[in-house]
């Protein structure tokens, strides 16, 4: 109710501003960049309250009626033009240079804000401003995918944009809420539309994931996008680790009678908004849930995901850096067979190849910046999770043999190990990983494998 009433409040103080706008003056009202811009260096002039209100809310009106190739002009006049003031800036270091202190390094901080980020902070003063940002941000992100040229180019707005973004939404702001049956229609169906690993058939299949009583899901809400979630977990409640996702939902399955679950499984997690991409929430989600998990249900001992590995088979396919000899990669072509887990013999040879590659791949394989591979891992590792087991055959979907070969792991989040994890992580890019993943590096099949023990 309370975020209804300040919305009320703005929409009005906005259609104000828009009367008063249409006495004072008019705009150029061309549907394209520059007349997007000029209203644009409008806003930043300092208008009133209501006339800046209604002012923003006009800029991303015209904004929705910009095709692609005007977004993109649009988006690098921002860049282009919306930069620091050079001058400024440049008075503020000699000023620095000069003689250093407080005072010289605050006006320093603030002559090197670009005053795009100033135009998106009015922007976000308008109705509903806020969502129509991150949309605005999920347009961005198209255009530089549809133009790989303009990365360089744009990236400094992109930049700012989720400089502000992970502001407006840090922590502090975000409310945790569980979803189940009795959620209203509208968040049900969002979570039927943006589940991302396992698709929800209909409203029958999202009832079985909720309302058990060994089923959970919770999600993040932020109070400028009500109703809308921004992440959200499924959570599974089983009596011990489990290796494959099937069983999990399964139609049939007998719900485990909570007295006796002792594992607490994340085997869905899903971002549901493009546009707040690179703003990181999901550890704070999944650290939330184990808590109030264990509030409610003393007995769990294990706080595990069951996680698809979306990187391995184009690593394996494709990457030249594969220890693997040419018999061992005619063997990983068999991959390609149709229904090869059904070939008892062949799956069998490709699993003494195949497991110790994915461990190879999680704990020696890197990209050229010395990252992991694999997102999934670069998240929950860097979460602090350890890598507890490789699961052979944990997901036979069609997705996840052409992504993964049917491999799934389980990251184990030991509460007490999180932090000492996470540092050792993002410091010394340690990765936490059970005795029996390790051991996978030494090869079942010297044959087929080159690769030393670790």
């Amino acid at each position: 109710m309370v975020n209804a009433f300040f919305s009320d409040l703005l929409s009005t103080i906005s259609e104000r501003g828009r009367t008063l706008l249409r006495r004072v003056g008019s705009f150029d009202d061309k549907q394209d960049a520059s007349g997007l811009i000029e209203l644009c260096e409008a806003l930043l002039s300092g208008w009133g309250e209501a006339s800046g209100t209604a002012m923003a809310r006009e800029v991303l009106d015209r904004y929705h009626h910009l095709d692609q190739p005007e977004r993109l002009a649009f988006f690098e006049t921002l860049a282009r033009n919306y930069g620091p003031d050079p001058e400024k800036l440049a008075q503020a270091i000699a000023a620095w240079r000069a003689q250093p202190n407080d005072d010289d390094a605050s006006d320093l901080h603030y002559a090197s804000e670009p005053r795009r980020q100033e135009l998106i902070r009015r922007l976000n003063r308008a109705p509903g401003g806020t969502a129509e940002l991150v949309a605005m941000r999920a347009d961005l992100l198209d255009v530089l995918q549809g133009n790989k040229d303009k990365a360089r180019d744009l990236g400094a707005l992109d930049r700012d944009i989720v400089h502000l973004l992970s502001s407006w939404f840090n922590r502090g702001f975000l409310v945790l809420r569980r979803i189940d049956w009795s959620s209203p229609a509208n968040i049900l169906e969002k979570i039927i539309r943006y589940e991302a690993v396992h698709r929800i058939r209909d409203w029958d299949d999202l009832r079985r994931r909720i309302d058990p009583v060994d089923r959970r899901c919770y999600a993040f809400f932020h109070p400028t996008l009500i109703d809308e979630p921004l992440i959200f977990v499924e959570v599974a409640l089983t009596e011990a680790i489990p290796g494959a996702i099937a069983p999990l939902l399964s139609e049939d399955r007998q719900p485990v009678p909570i007295d006796r679950a002792r594992t607490a499984v994340f085997y869905s997690i899903s971002n549901t908004q493009r546009g707040l991409g690179g703003v990181s929430f999901g550890s704070f989600l999944i650290k939330q849930v184990a808590e109030e998990l264990q509030r409610e249900l003393p007995k769990l001992e294990n706080f595990v995901t069951l996680s698809p590995v979306p990187g391995l088979m184009q690593w394996l396919k494709e990457e030249s850096d594969v220890p693997v000899n040419d018999e061992g990669h005619a063997l990983l072509d068999q991959l390609d067979t149709p229904d090869w887990p059904e070939n008892a013999e062949l799956a069998a040879q490709l699993r003494s190849v195949v497991e110790p590659l994915t461990a190879y791949y999680f704990l020696k394989a890197r990209t050229s910046k010395d990252r992991l591979i694999d997102s999934v891992a670069r998240f929950h590792l860097g979460n602090g999770a350890r890598l507890e087991r490789i699961n052979w055959l944990g997901d036979l979907s069609p997705k996840a043999l052409r992504e993964s070969a049917g491999i799934m792991v389980n990251y184990l989040y030991r509460l007490d190990d999180i932090e000492k994890n996470h540092e050792a992580y993002v410091n010394h890019g340690e990765i936490a990983a059970s005795s029996a993943v390790k051991k996978l590096l030494k090869s079942e099949n010297p044959r087929l494998l080159d690769m030393r023990p670790s």
